[in-house]
């Protein structure tokens, strides 16, 4: 597994790029038509508040309607296809978070897309970082106090997860190993799932979204103890950030907006501008942070690196947790 991994990874920053064919004429007229965005979730998730957050400034800048469609199921097969089959023009967008893209495909069987093939990078519009929070019977507030109970009692505490080979295992497996934590893994189906095991105290703690916490944390019946990127949070400054006790520990995913491969660059990179100036609204980046996600509006070269690092660290955290293609 670690051999397919890599090697599926490996290119996925140049094979992105490649995936952006060159400008034609035609582009500059870009768009004459309405503009979707296909999110491979459920409507309320992440992805999905994003997209419409997207879909509304869109229409203004583009000066033409944007509406969203969520297409889930399969791994992100179905919105996949939806983008496969449609022509490469820009017409057609995929919002998505990183480990559909860069985990699913290797631990997934049912997943039928190839994303080095298939997609090209249009914008990375920011970086949704995860808190750790334990129940309020968890005798530690705060993340010294955590590792110390972690280690007077190895494998005693327990973590719930979304599930087996999502961001909340991987990266709960890799805070065990930059920590040298035993910690038990008990995987749930879905955070609507976890998150009320962890309140009620069936689990000492899991990694979260802040919108999935701050109630809870607003009511005294949990307890935020670190986040999971390089820098703290604006949503819970005091809370310290796991790459202050593990240097360069950085499991935020990145959130994108990507094209079929074959789409002209000019077209990518107007919808990129346009990404990039509405994340940087105020009141955009209110939404966006309260939605749990980092603004970032970067370019699709700049979001084929992100995801090719996103990659590399969960692939490294897979590996450690032994997951195989299921």
């Amino acid at each position: 597994m670690r051999r397919m991994f890599c090697r599926t990874l490996a290119g996925t920053a140049v094979a992105f790029l490649a995936g952006t064919a060159l400008s034609p004429a035609f582009a500059q007229a870009y768009p004459t038509k309405p503009i979707r965005l296909i999110v491979p979730y459920s409507p309320g998730g992440l992805p999905d508040t994003v997209a419409r957050t997207l879909s509304v400034h869109l229409s203004k800048a583009l000066d033409q309607t944007v509406f969203v469609e969520n297409k889930p199921g399969a791994g992100g097969s179905i919105s996949a296809a939806v983008i496969t089959q449609s022509p490469a023009d820009g017409y057609n967008l995929l919002v998505t978070d990183g480990p559909l893209l860069t985990i699913s495909p290797l631990i997934n069987k049912s997943v039928t897309y190839n994303v080095q093939k298939d997609f090209a990078p249009v914008s990375l519009v920011g970086k949704a970082p995860l808190f750790l929070a334990v129940n309020a019977g968890v005798p530690a507030k705060t993340l010294d106090e955590l590792i110390a109970l972690a280690k007077a009692k190895p494998g005693k505490l327990n973590y719930g997860s979304s599930g087996i080979g999502g961001i909340h295992h991987l990266t709960a497996e890799a805070m065990k190993d930059a920590l040298g934590l035993e910690i038990t893994h008990i995987p749930f189906k879905g955070s609507a799932n976890s998150i009320p095991a962890m309140i009620g105290g069936e689990v000492d703690m899991a990694f979260a979204s802040p919108p999935s916490l701050m109630g809870f944390v607003k009511s005294d019946k949990a307890r935020l103890i670190a986040i999971n990127s390089l820098k703290r949070s604006p949503l819970a400054p005091n809370v310290p950030a796991l790459a202050e006790k593990a240097p360069g520990f950085d499991f935020a995913f990145n959130v994108a907006v990507l094209a079929r491969a074959g789409t002209p660059k000019d077209i990518a990179d107007r919808i990129a501008a346009e990404i990039a100036k509405i994340v940087k609204q105020p009141d955009v980046i209110e939404q966006l942070q309260a939605a749990g996600v980092d603004p970032v509006g970067g370019s699709g070269e700049q979001l084929a690196s992100a995801l090719k690092s996103e990659g590399d660290r969960l692939t490294a955290a897979a590996r450690r947790a032994n997951l195989k293609p299921e």
